[in-house]
């Protein structure tokens, strides 16, 4: 069964983008590791303060020994507000079946 992390990190506009900079060695790492197929920590294109977080793994196996060795983030920035959510996927298909 896949695992999908995903939702929205709220900071002050003013330090999103070193934010998301500061997170450039998890996104690295995770996409290096066996069964990470995609992870990404983007800003929003409207909100001005919002960080778009997406990880979808093989299993719930391959994210537990990412997090195990994950690099920590190069900066240390409040989060005012946060959304995110794991979804453990059971079927996947094409996105308008």
């Amino acid at each position: 069964m896949s695992v999908i992390v995903a939702g929205q990190v709220y900071v002050d506009p003013k330090d999103r983008d070193r934010f998301i900079e500061g997170h450039r060695p998890i996104v690295e790492a995770a996409r290096s590791r066996p069964g990470c197929l995609d992870l990404s920590i983007s800003p929003d294109p409207i909100e001005p303060g919002r960080v778009n977080n997406f990880e979808h793994w093989e299993s719930q196996e391959a994210l537990d020994a990412f997090r195990a060795v994950a690099p920590r983030p190069s900066v240390s920035i409040d989060i005012k507000g946060d959304q995110v959510l794991k979804h453990e996927i059971s079927h996947t298909g094409p996105p308008f079946d």
